[in-house]
C-alpha cells in the first residue's frame, strides 16, 4: 500500500469503517477498546457475533477471535517496507455453518473475499490520504 506503516495501522483499528471496504459487513459497532459486534451478511446468509481482540501490538500486529455466533478468528500483520509503503498480511479462520458455506470455502471463495477486501481497503487508505482515527493500545497475548 502506498501509505506510511502507521496511517495503515491506525486506520485498521477502525472497525466501524469496516463496512467502507469489506464487502458482506453490514455493520462493526464499538463496544470498548477490545470488543466489537460485527453483522455480516454474505450470500444471502446475515450473521451477527462478538469478536474480542486477543493480541494488539501497534504498527505490528493484531489478532482476534469471535465471543459467540460464528466462530471466527484471525492475524493481521503490518510490515514497513519503506516510509511510504506497508504491506499488510491477513490470516483468517472461520467454520462454515449450512452447505452454501461449506461448498464457497472449499472453493476458496473466501481467501478470494479477503484478497478483494485487501485492495478495496488499499484503495480506501491511499485515497483518503490519511487515517480516520486511531486506537494504539497494546494487548498482550494471554
Amino acid at each position: 500500500m502506498a501509505a506510511p506503516l502507521s496511517a495503515v495501522y491506525n486506520q485498521w483499528t477502525q472497525f466501524t469503517s469496516f463496512p467502507h471496504f469489506m464487502s458482506g459487513v453490514e455493520q462493526v459497532t464499538q463496544i470498548d477498546d477490545t470488543h466489537t459486534h460485527w453483522v455480516i451478511s454474505l450470500g444471502g446468509v446475515t450473521r451477527e457475533f462478538d469478536a474480542t481482540i486477543v493480541v494488539q501490538h501497534p504498527d505490528q500486529r493484531l489478532a482476534w477471535s469471535s465471543t459467540d455466533g460464528t466462530t471466527h478468528s484471525g492475524v493481521v500483520s503490518f510490515e514497513t517496507l519503506d516510509d511510504t509503503h506497508t504491506r499488510v498480511t491477513v490470516e483468517m479462520n472461520w467454520q462454515p455453518a449450512g452447505l452454501i458455506e461449506k461448498v464457497g470455502k472449499g472453493l476458496g471463495f473466501d481467501g478470494r473475499q479477503v484478497g478483494a477486501d485487501l485492495v478495496r481497503f488499499k484503495s480506501f487508505i491511499e485515497n483518503r490520504g490519511s487515517e480516520t482515527g486511531a486506537w494504539r493500545g497494546e494487548v498482550p497475548a494471554r
